[in-house]
């Protein structure tokens, strides 16, 4: 499993007050304390300051990486924001995310074209969230086949299906995990990978909801999570969910967590 730590976003109170007071300390706090829980790469995101996005961006990316050997998961819709953060970032980062929607495509895929670069691919379009499986699908496949017309590898691919609120539909959770066994299935070589917090929104008992959500994603095929990687109860269900998933040879990662006593069982 690809762990993305979603903890340095600047729609948490806290970690806005901190960028707008350039408090180190407390950004690479956070940074350190998700890489040491398993994180694969950081996400960085500056999105509420209008105007200075690019600045603080760039800040974030410098700041984390001088305290931890991971890259980061740029996080930004704006081409410009992302391109000059990316002129900053050492190793290769991800980018999210492209989209079908035609502005944000246009000026994101010269960015990823060619290169290295991890690309989170979202199952949107100017027409909108998609709410069945066939319509991400359609938005999947056209986004990849793009993609490798452009050069980049199916592995450097990250469709995100679109997780949407379970109390505005009772259908969008089912949707999408069919999505990404369908996406797993027809296309071999891509990761899948989503944000999970949105299933469990207006609900109580949230954290519950979603650490059976990532369970259930986990058996049709989903391989990477944007996730709080401090949550020791999801973790712990992650590391169970791919053991029994048969992505866990021998057992191993899931004997070496009980042995380190990393999460709450």
């Amino acid at each position: 499993m690809i762990i993305v730590g979603e903890l340095i976003n600047s729609s948490r109170k806290a970690i806005a007050a901190a960028i707008e007071a350039q408090d180190v300390k407390q950004i690479q706090k956070v940074a350190q304390d998700e890489f040491a829980a398993g994180s694969h790469y950081i996400d960085v995101n500056a999105g509420i300051f209008v105007g200075k996005e690019a600045e603080y961006l760039k800040w974030l990316v410098k700041i984390v990486q001088e305290v931890v050997d991971a890259p980061c998961c740029i996080d930004s819709p704006d081409p410009k924001c992302v391109e000059q953060a990316l002129a900053v970032h050492k190793g290769t980062a991800m980018v999210n995310s492209i989209s079908l929607e035609k502005d944000r495509y246009d000026a994101l895929l010269p960015i990823v074209a060619g290169t290295d670069l991890k690309v989170v691919a979202l199952c949107m379009s100017d027409e909108g969230m998609p709410e069945t499986m066939e319509a991400r699908l359609r938005i999947a496949d056209k986004l990849i086949n793009n993609l490798v017309k452009n050069k980049v590898p199916l592995d450097n691919i990250y469709v995100d299906a679109l997780v949407q609120p379970v109390a505005t539909s009772d259908s969008f959770g089912i949707e999408f995990l069919d999505a990404v066994q369908a996406i797993t299935t027809n296309y071999p070589g891509v990761h899948t990978i989503c944000g999970l917090s949105n299933i469990s929104y207006g609900l109580p008992n949230r954290k519950f909801m979603n650490q059976m959500f990532a369970v259930m994603g986990i058996a049709k095929g989903l391989d990477s999570l944007i996730i709080n990687p401090l949550d020791k109860a999801m973790m712990a269900s992650i590391v169970t969910a791919e053991t029994l998933a048969g992505r866990d040879n021998f057992c191993c990662n899931y004997l070496e967590a009980h042995r380190r006593e990393a999460f709450v069982w």
